[in-house]
Parts: C-alpha cells; structure tokens; sequence
C-alpha cells in the first residue's frame, strides 16, 4: 500500500499528468472545435523541442562517436515511447543503408508489445536491465531511454544498466529540466505541457519524442555520411518503389536519363554511392568504390578526390 501510494504522489505532480486549461471543456465541443484545439496544443511542440537543440546537438555527437567505433545506437522505452523508439529504428535500414543491429528499439514487454499493451511490463527495472544484457550493451554503444513521465522503471533500469556497462547515455522525456534527477551524459527535456486529454502521452508528448529522435537518426547519418546534398544515397534496393527511388536520386544529382541510370545502377551493382561517383567523377566502378573507401563514404569528397 506504501509503495502504491508512493508512485500515486509521484504521478500527480508530473507536468504530463496535469490538467489542461484550454480542453477543460472538450467534451462539450462540437468536432471542428475539438480538432482547433488539438490543433493548437500541437503547434506548441516544435517550440519546445526547438528550445532543447543544443541538448540534442550533444546527443548526435554521442551517437556519431558510437557509429564510428562501430557500436550501435538503443533505443529503450514502454508503451508509446518504446513504439516510437521502434519505428525510429526499424526505419534506418531502408532510409539509410545502415544494417539492422546498428540502430535497435527496445520496447518493455518484447515484441508483443508493438501491437497489444502488455500492462505491467515497464514496472520494474530488472526487466530493463536484463533487456541491456540481453543487447550485449558494450562501451561503444549508445542507448537512449525515452520516457514522457522520466519515472518509467523499465527505462530507467536500463539506462542505469547501460551505465554500468560503460556506454554512453541519452535521455528523452517531456518533463522539466529542472525536476531531472537521473545519471546519464545528455537529458533532452522538451516541455510540451499538459495534454489535452489528460495523461495522453501519446499526442504531445509522443509527437516531442518522435521529433527528436527523427533529429537524432537524420544528422547522425548525415555526419556519417549517409547523405549527398539533401537527398539518401544509401538507401537499400529492397522493393520495386525503393529501385526506382534510385533511379530517380542518380538522375536528379547527375542528370543522366532514365535508361543511363538503371544502366549505372547495375554496373554498381544496386549501390547509389558507386553510381553517383561513377557519373560525376567519369570513373570506373572499382575507382569509384577506392574512392568511397578512401573517403569514409562521403559522396561529395570521393567525387572531389579530397580525401
């Protein structure tokens, strides 16, 4: 009864849990009404995260060290925010070329929990903790917890597992700076304020989250070298709409027909870098890979030379 009393306190006086001023009376709105202040809530978001980017700035700088000392960045999180660290990751290998394991989301009662809540799962930190171990978490990786509420005992579980074991460490909640108490390298605390309906964190809360780790991922892999100009060049030939989304990026960035750039694309063997070095370099396949490898992957140096 203690302990249950304990986390009762401790909810109610999160920023997250509180009532919202401007919904207090949504329910006795018609549709258009309900939607403009969901609408107006929403704008708030980008506003919040805006004011954690030099937080943010050295979260990437965390995951790109992981990156080049070929670790790996873990996401760990319950319920909505462990399905947005998953849809984070399970992106990256289509968008970025990057293989599974780079990039992982941990979700607080396994696979299951993608789709059915599995009630219970979050509360307890060894669940975490053994979720760490299981990932073989070493002093190169990264792992980012993601909590709206900060309290969540499957996140922090891991988190403080992951420190133990030497890895860096990220921190993604929406509430204040200021009540953050956890032992990690970053803590990134976009306040969005109380939802709409109350202790949703789905809508604000998870549309902060998704917010930053889209910023996360996206300039990590561009300081890797995972971008050419603003357009993925790594991306993986792995349906019929992503081989001709290569098409399209060889053609737009070298101006060469449709034909010609299925052409390059074969001689490169499906590899949208070989290609693109190729053209604009007007070399052969094996100079445009030595090139690639000499350059780290950075398209723009390998066409230049400048490695």
């Amino acid at each position: 009864m203690k302990e249950s009393k304990r986390i009762f306190d401790e909810i109610k006086n999160l920023t997250t849990e509180q009532r919202n001023k401007k919904s207090m009376d949504i329910d006795s709105k018609g549709t258009l009404d309900i939607l403009r202040i969901i609408n107006d809530e929403d704008k708030l978001v980008a506003f919040a995260v805006e004011k954690e980017i030099s937080y943010i700035v050295e979260a990437v700088e965390l995951v790109v060290t992981s990156f080049k000392e070929g670790g790996r960045l873990l996401y760990f999180g319950a319920g909505t925010s462990g399905r947005i660290g998953v849809v984070d990751a399970v992106e990256c290998p289509p968008t970025f070329g990057t293989p599974p394991e780079m990039v992982q989301g941990f979700i607080a009662g396994g696979k299951e929990a993608m789709f059915v809540a599995q009630e219970g799962a979050e509360d307890k930190e060894e669940n975490g903790a053994k979720d760490v171990i299981k990932a073989k978490v070493t002093e190169k990786d990264t792992v980012c917890g993601i909590a709206a509420s900060r309290r969540t005992p499957y996140v922090i579980g891991a988190v403080k597992k992951a420190r133990e074991l030497g890895a860096k460490t990220i921190y993604v909640t929406c509430n204040p700076r200021s009540e953050f108490n956890l032992d990690v390298d970053v803590a990134i605390c976009p306040e969005v304020g109380p939802e709409v309906v109350m202790g949703s964190t789905r809508m604000k809360s998870g549309t902060a989250q998704k917010l930053v780790l889209n910023m996360i991922t996206t300039t990590a892999m561009i300081r890797i070298g995972k971008v050419y100009e603003n357009m993925m060049i790594d991306l993986q030939m792995t349906n019929l709409k992503l081989v001709e989304r290569s098409k399209r990026i060889v053609m737009t960035i070298t101006g060469v027909s449709y034909d010609e750039a299925e052409k390059y694309l074969k001689e490169a063997r499906g590899h949208v870098k070989t290609a693109l070095v190729m053209i604009r370099a007007k070399v052969t396949y094996e100079e445009a890979k030595r090139r690639l490898e000499l350059s780290e992957g950075f398209v723009r140096k390998a066409i230049e030379g400048n490695f």
